[in-house]
């Protein structure tokens, strides 16, 4: 957006605000094909949401109640606790989602508190998430992880082995996608799996090369919706430091939607204004 056209107004900000309670957890919220849309009465909610013998479970109590705080019903914060401790949950598909809930109710104390505690999470998608949530309690702190957002993620090798690689430059890969499998001695193969979503854009040793624990083997580039989100979270909390991260955005390139340039041009004037 030009220098000369005005900056978003208050209704702007607000719908910035509203809209940013998306994130980037659609593959979780359908997790591993499982359809979470069920009604649960209270009772119900109370027993899935502590059934730590079904995952699933859990998931789907979560699922519903981010519907019910969509139509702003009070009566959820009875939960609120559950939610805060699934945090914690040693499973990275319920902290996921309990990131995303936090950034549900942008009033909540122990939600702005526990969402800055996950920015220190082992999970790439639960800190995004994280990050994303406490955008919308006005709370720069995630500002690192929404910059990250914006750029390619590489993939380490987990420890000493032979790569053998799965996929081909240009492959799209989602969270859990395959990417590559680790030979070594004396054991099964190891499976190198995506942590988040994007797309293969450089293998950074070759095939069948001896890596050693942690080294660089793969560059993916980040996700187009990942990337919109985190535009849309730094036009709430970006300061001049993040631009020039936004303004390699804000020029239309082949492959990415429309929909990213215009963000990152709003998101580029309204960190200017500020």
């Amino acid at each position: 957006m030009t220098e000369g056209k005005r900056a978003p107004g208050p209704r702007e900000i607000l719908l910035a605000v509203v809209t940013l309670a998306a994130f980037v957890l659609a593959p979780y919220l359908f997790w591993r094909g499982t359809w979470f849309g069920r009604p649960l009465t209270d009772p119900q909610l109370d027993q899935y949401l502590n059934d730590d013998t079904k995952p699933r479970h859990i998931q789907h109590a979560l699922v519903q109640i981010s519907g019910r705080l969509e139509k702003r019903d009070p009566a959820v914060q009875r939960w609120y606790p559950r939610i805060v401790a699934l945090g914690r949950h040693p499973l990275a598909e319920l902290r996921v989602t309990a990131a995303w809930l936090m950034g549900q109710d942008n009033q909540s104390p122990a939600f702005h508190e526990a969402a800055r505690g996950l920015l220190q999470d082992a999970e790439p998608l639960v800190r995004r998430n994280a990050a994303l949530a406490l955008a919308r309690f006005n709370d720069a702190q995630g500002r690192p992880q929404l910059r990250e957002m914006l750029r390619p993620f590489t993939v380490r090798a987990p420890r000493e082995g032979v790569l053998r690689y799965r996929l081909t430059v240009g492959d799209v890969v989602n969270p859990g996608t395959l990417m590559a499998r680790l030979e070594v001695a004396g054991g099964e193969p190891l499976e190198i799996r995506s942590p988040v979503p994007g797309k293969l854009e450089r293998k950074i040793v070759v095939e069948g090369a001896r890596v050693g624990a942690g080294e660089e083997v793969l560059a993916m580039a980040p996700s187009a919706d990942h990337v919109w989100e985190a535009l849309r979270a730094l036009y709430l909390v970006g300061t001049a430091e993040d631009l020039p991260e936004v303004e390699r955005f804000t020029r239309l390139v082949r492959d990415w939607p429309e929909k990213i340039t215009q963000q990152a041009q709003l998101t580029a004037q309204r960190i200017r204004a500020r």
